[in-house]
């Protein structure tokens, strides 16, 4: 049962109830997953292949006695901290155009938190014309152009971020915008789910 006692009965049924899917378990997919747990979401599907290393604890929702765990059993032990009623199904795979439909078919709504251009691609291809929300991200490296953040809507695809700040040499990823992006994207779940503009 949520603890956010600021939503009405309903809200809180609608949020309880769906199941929302996570891509990737990194900076983006692990602190989005957080939120959404804190708002009221129940039943998370997170699906990652890596482990938690030392690079990560800069942005990303793990802690250093958590380093060569695997990301999604230990992002689920720090999520079942916030809210032991959570169901979580920690998915431990490569996702692929093979695999991605049967991994998230029974969710509601899926986010793409990858690191990788060409597996943003794939989720967003895979979804594209299935009717099924995806809430994406791109553009969230280096520090600073909080306003430059921003939420694009198309069709059944929600974007965040400044839409060109890529992860290079002069722009690393850091936490802070790395954190409002995905903040961004667990509120435009939230706001699709409960039939409120993103």
């Amino acid at each position: 049962m949520s603890a956010n006692t600021y939503l009405t009965p309903e809200e809180r049924a609608v949020l309880e109830s769906a199941r929302v899917g996570i891509a990737g378990a990194g900076g983006l997919g692990s602190n989005c997953a957080m939120h959404l747990v804190r708002a009221g979401v129940q039943h998370l599907t997170v699906v990652d292949f890596d482990v938690v290393n030392e690079s990560n604890l800069n942005r990303q929702f793990f802690f250093r006695d958590q380093l060569g765990q695997k990301k999604v059993e230990a992002l689920k032990e720090n999520l079942l901290r916030i809210d032991p009623a959570t169901d979580i199904r920690a998915v431990d795979a490569k996702i692929d155009a093979a695999s991605v439909k049967e991994i998230f078919a029974d969710c509601d709504i899926v986010v793409e938190a990858f690191d990788v251009v060409d597996a943003k691609v794939m989720l967003v291809s895979s979804f594209a014309s299935s009717g099924k929300n995806l809430v994406t991200a791109s553009g969230l490296a280096g520090w600073g152009r909080s306003n430059e953040m921003r939420v694009r809507k198309m069709g059944n695809i929600v974007a965040v971020g400044d839409g060109e700040t890529a992860v290079g040499a002069n722009a690393g990823p850091a936490s802070p915008r790395v954190g409002i992006a995905a903040a961004m994207q667990a509120n435009s779940v939230v706001a699709i789910l409960l039939g409120k503009e993103v």
